[in-house]
């Protein structure tokens, strides 16, 4: 059944995914709100510019799964909640996980659902709560045939980077990535290497599971482009971008742009034709 799910996750075209993250809000951080305030809104424009799924929480799934019709994105339902994200962390950290989250997502209709794998510098609880969502969540999403994507993160530290940022050192992404394969990850989305260029590496390291990229921060769009055109290049089997789309002043026009990277090959200059309209 897992293939079956993931027949409606990636593109028959391409055989790859363009998944837009909108589950930003579940972190109870400010700055994730940016974009999806309206979250109704949001999730409008971005289904009219038909991405292959949309990842959601289980709060707002509903909005999406309540739209009529065959055609709209895939759900991709995010099972874990976190408080590591803010400029300054708090006291205790965690990750929990909703209760009975396969079920929750078979209700719903998902394709897909995805939990964090967090390495947080001199945080190791984090990432014993992490793998023990992720052990708990396996053997309910083999049970029931629900793809699990497993979102290996690694931070930077709090008190050099000011907040949550991406550690792009392939020393400490790579086993990160290979421990989340080794758990049992049908899909991984993972974070860029710094240089984006050896992301074959990552690819590697995951053997026969795909591998999709985070888009993490906002970033000037040609960068964010270019960036797309490479990991394509590099064998990636697709990405999960949310600020780059939801922030961005066109939304539906970087979702067009990123679509024609990911499943036609499109290059970064003739992709951003879609950003001011003259593309067809």
């Amino acid at each position: 059944m897992k293939t079956f799910r993931l027949n409606r996750l990636f593109h028959p075209k391409s055989n790859r995914c363009f998944d837009v993250a909108i589950d930003h809000g579940f972190f109870n951080e400010t700055s994730f709100l940016g974009g999806i305030e309206n979250i109704e809104k949001a999730i409008r424009v971005v289904v009219d510019a038909a991405p292959d799924a949309i990842q959601l929480t289980i709060g707002q799934a509903p909005v999406l799964q309540s739209l009529p019709g065959r055609f709209k994105p895939s759900l991709v339902l995010r099972t874990d909640v976190a408080n590591v994200y803010g400029r300054e962390l708090p006291r205790a950290l965690h990750s929990r996980m909703i209760e009975n989250p396969v079920e929750q997502a078979l209700r719903l209709d998902a394709t897909c659902v995805v939990v964090n794998l967090f390495r947080i510098p001199n945080e190791p609880e984090v990432s014993d709560h992490c793998i023990q969502n992720i052990l708990k969540i396996k053997p309910e999403c083999d049970r029931y045939g629900m793809p699990l994507m497993i979102e290996p993160l690694v931070f930077q530290a709090n008190e050099t980077a000011g907040g949550y940022m991406v550690d792009g050192d392939p020393q400490k992404i790579l086993p990160l990535v290979r421990q989340a394969v080794e758990l049992g990850a049908d899909i991984i989305k993972a974070d860029p290497t710094d240089d984006v260029s050896i992301y074959h590496k990552v690819v590697e390291i995951s053997g026969r599971i795909p591998v999709l990229v985070r888009g993490g921060g906002r970033a000037p769009d040609q960068e964010i482009l270019e960036r797309t055109e490479a990991l394509i290049r590099q064998g990636v089997a697709g990405i999960v971008y949310g600020r780059n789309v939801i922030q961005h002043a066109n939304p539906a026009g970087m979702t067009k742009a990123l679509m024609a990277i990911v499943h036609d090959g499109a290059s970064a200059t003739e992709a951003a034709a879609f950003l001011n309209g003259k593309a067809s």
